[in-house]
Order: structure tokens, then C-alpha cells, then sequence
């Protein structure tokens, strides 16, 4: 059961609470944790991302990341959060929706990475379990969609298990790791909202 509470992040900002993990947005003191972990994950996590920028993990880069998050969050575009740990409040990974689209669509964009130590323990699946229940009842949204490489299986069967539905395959429809992959698209609607511990209807 996830908890939405809007006061116990700064600024007010929401935080979603599970029994092992809460989601919140990032903030300026999560830099040096953040930062340490996505270095030591740098090769881990490089086959699946754009490249990072040069000053990606300094403080400059990591401040100027918040302020497009700001800006974009007031502009009701993207919604990006760390995910931590519940117990030790230890930071293992992160989500953004990004791309929101309202209007006809009520749609989102969802992409997500996790920390190379932390890989394969099920966090991931925990941080779903949060964040599509808010995706639905919160934002309102009818419609999630993941864009996945296909030759990443790992990150594929998580979505199947969480609801997510093979759609379609887009050529050359993003920039990773410096050249333009092929995407598989894969959705998962307003009425296939999840059951207790992310089994799919």
C-alpha cells in the first residue's frame, strides 16, 4: 500500500511511501549520494542511457538538473524522483515521468535506472508498485508508456511483470549511448491497474 503524503519532502513536495522504499523528488544535499552512486554504476548503466554530459556528476551539473526539473514539474511536464531504501534511507536508484501529455492523451513517458549494486533485488519492482498506483489515481493519467532497447530482456520482463504490453517497435526513435536505437514500445493502461505486489491483471 503506497502512502501519498505532500509534507514530508521540502518544499512540500510529495513523498510516496511503501512498506521497504519511498519515492521523493531529488533535492541539492542528495548530490554527493547520487552522484557517488551513479559513477560507481557508470558502465552498468551506459548500453541503456544517452551519454552524460561532461559535468554530468559535478555539483554544477547536478544543480543545473534540478532547476530543468523545476521548471518542467511547474510546467506539469515531467515528475522525477529518487528512490531510497525505507530503513536505512539509502538511495539505490531513480524514475521520471517525463513527457506529459493532457488534453485526449492523459499520458506519460516512463524511464527509470538502478544503481549497479543494487541490481536484480527486486527494488525496482518495489518502486513501480509505488509509482503506477500515483501515475493513475494522482496525476490522473490513463495511459503509461516505457520505452525499452530490445535486447534489454532484464528491463523488459520487469515491465511485462508489472502490467507493461509489448505495442510496437519505433526505428531510430532514441539517442543512446550514442547512436540511434531501435525502441520497443511498451504500455500499460489506466484499467490494468495493478494488483497487491505488481501482479497484472
Amino acid at each position: 500500500m503506497a502512502l501519498f503524503k505532500s509534507t514530508l519532502c521540502p518544499d512540500n513536495e510529495p513523498r510516496i511511501e511503501g512498506a521497504t522504499h519511498f519515492l521523493r523528488y531529488p533535492v541539492m544535499a542528495d548530490f554527493t549520494e547520487w552522484a557517488e552512486l551513479r559513477e560507481q554504476s557508470r558502465a552498468f548503466l551506459k548500453p541503456w542511457e544517452p551519454v552524460w554530459p561532461q559535468d554530468d556528476l559535478t555539483k554544477a551539473g547536478f544543480r543545473r538538473r534540478l532547476r530543468r526539473y523545476a521548471k518542467e514539474r511547474r510546467e506539469g511536464r515531467t515528475y522525477p524522483f529518487l528512490l531510497f531504501e525505507r530503513e536505512e534511507e539509502r538511495l539505490v536508484g531513480g524514475l521520471t515521468l517525463s513527457n506529459l501529455r493532457r488534453g485526449v492523451s492523459q499520458c506519460a513517458t516512463l524511464g527509470y535506472w538502478m544503481g549497479a549494486p543494487f541490481a536484480g533485488a527486486g527494488h525496482m519492482t518495489d518502486a513501480l508498485s509505488l509509482l503506477l498506483p500515483y501515475c493513475f489515481s494522482t496525476l490522473r493519467l490513463h495511459r503509461v508508456e516505457a520505452a525499452c532497447i530490445p535486447t534489454n530482456q532484464r528491463s523488459i520482463s520487469l515491465l511485462e511483470k508489472m502490467g507493461f504490453r509489448q505495442e510496437r517497435y519505433a526505428q531510430k526513435y532514441l539517442l543512446i549511448d550514442g547512436a540511434w536505437q531501435i525502441i520497443c514500445c511498451l504500455p500499460v493502461y489506466l484499467k490494468t491497474m495493478l494488483r497487491p505486489h505488481g501482479r497484472a491483471p
